[in-house]
């Protein structure tokens, strides 16, 4: 298949497009050229901001696509500068289970029971642009903003969970591996019993491409893409001391002195567990074992340590201070 791109150099839309070309297709990226992977795989590249979409909509037409997959649609305005330019194919976007007010809770601390593991037609967000003023560059950040305009087409909406693995930027892992980089033996933390599905990102380009091969199933549907088996907080982190063959102890400790980056396993945070029976039974997707997924990213994450990072555990230290008083 010949298969534009929207975005395609970063974590997500990189291991997409590593996925198609790997397995034979014709691919084009279209980017704003601000990031170039040196190891990138082999394919066409087109640079242009999407507000600028319009500039080069004949050279998009003129590569004929089979079908677009956009990776970056953020905003309204990503949609709006971009849709109306792209040809009548299927079209798959990549969006996010954010969009479910189980997500809303974990955000705002809403204590509304919300039935898990959510499907499809579970209620969505009440609130909009989650991340207005927090100042981290997403003031207009909204996937329920993004996914009506490729629904309305016929297209396809990923709502994806949680993504980890090779080359994410968020380092969601890192948490428990900057204390197993300091050698840390103790490490405190809440009751950790909230279940939040994850998914590797080759798992994720997985079902990028199982989309992309079953159009007629596909087309005009919104699917949850997450693993299949989901561990609590406190079982992913031992998994991902196992995989670094470090045994450190998990202390428990009150919420109010938990370590900023250890809040997730605090004993309010709720579940955010989505069903992705639709994908599977829809579109075949079946994920990999999250075990060996976890694994896998914790060998990547521990041979490409962050930059410039600060081993500063005081916040560790006083809360195991705590509980040794």
């Amino acid at each position: 298949m010949r298969i534009l791109v929207l975005g395609g150099t970063r974590f997500i839309g990189r291991r997409v497009v590593e996925a198609l070309t790997a397995r034979g297709d014709e691919v084009l990226v279209v980017h704003r050229g601000q990031s170039e992977p040196d190891d990138g795989p082999a394919c066409a590249h087109l640079h242009a901001d999407r507000r600028h979409f319009a500039a080069v909509a004949g050279r998009v037409r003129a590569f004929a696509p089979d079908a677009v997959v956009d990776t970056y649609a953020l905003t309204s305005r990503d949609v709006e500068s971009v849709l109306p330019h792209l040809p009548d194919v299927h079209l798959v976007v990549l969006s996010s289970v954010d969009v479910y007010q189980a997500f809303e809770a974990l955000l705002t601390g809403d204590r509304t029971p919300v039935p898990v593991p959510f499907t499809e037609v579970a209620p969505l967000r009440r609130s909009r642009h989650l991340y207005r003023g927090k100042g981290i560059g997403l003031d207009d950040y909204d996937k329920l903003d993004v996914e009506p305009g490729y629904l309305a087409r016929g297209g396809t909406a990923l709502r994806l969970a949680m993504i980890y693995g090779p080359h994410d930027p968020q380092r969601r892992e890192e948490p428990v591996l900057r204390r197993v980089r300091a050698g840390r033996e103790r490490i405190p933390v809440g009751p950790g019993a909230a279940l939040v599905t994850r998914l590797h990102v080759d798992d994720t380009a997985a079902a990028v491409l199982a989309a992309l091969d079953r159009p007629e199933a596909a087309a005009g549907q919104a699917f949850n893409i997450g693993e299949t088996t989901t561990y609590s907080l406190h079982g992913w982190m031992r998994l991902i001391l196992d995989a670094a063959g470090h045994a450190a102890e998990l202390v428990p400790v009150a919420d109010e002195v938990l370590p900023a980056d250890l809040a997730l396993t605090g004993a309010t945070v709720p579940h955010v567990l989505a069903s992705s029976r639709k994908a599977a039974d829809l579109l075949g997707f079946r994920p990999r074992d999250p075990a060996a997924a976890i694994a896998d990213s914790v060998r990547w994450h521990l041979a490409h340590p962050p930059a410039g990072a600060v081993p500063d555990f005081a916040e560790d230290d006083r809360a195991l201070g705590e509980v040794a008083g």
